[in-house]
């Protein structure tokens, strides 16, 4: 092996560890509705803010008051929650984001209808 090629392996290995820690680094945590918490009238909340896969969502509110249910397309437009949906009810979820369409109610009677829910597309 040449000089020049040793030299070029190491600037190629180097710029592919690069390349994967900066990859890395985009992964974002949001806290869902900021000081104000999963509550009432999240829905716009995701408006202006641009997502990625792998990014975190926290969902912060009282046990007892919410929850956070993942739920598919029809179950975010019906406010119905799908048979097997995961419901997280801690008060401090964290969640991360796949790609594409992603969508949270919480099925509390009437909150999801009162604007608690969200739709994010995660690119």
């Amino acid at each position: 092996m040449t000089m020049g090629r040793g030299i070029a392996m190491v600037a190629l290995a180097l710029s592919l560890c690069l390349l994967l820690h900066c990859e890395m680094a985009h992964a974002a945590t949001y806290t869902v509705g900021d000081a104000n918490g999963w509550t009432f009238n999240t829905l716009s909340w995701p408006k202006g803010k641009r997502f990625r896969a792998g990014d975190t969502l926290v969902f912060n509110y009282s046990p007892g008051t919410h929850n956070v249910v993942a739920v598919d397309k029809a179950g975010y437009n019906t406010c119905n929650t799908p048979k097997g949906a995961r419901v997280y009810n801690s008060g401090s979820d964290q969640i991360k984001l796949v790609k594409g369409q992603n969508y949270f109610i919480c099925n509390f009677a009437g909150h999801c209808e009162s604007g608690t829910k969200i739709a994010i597309n995660a690119v």
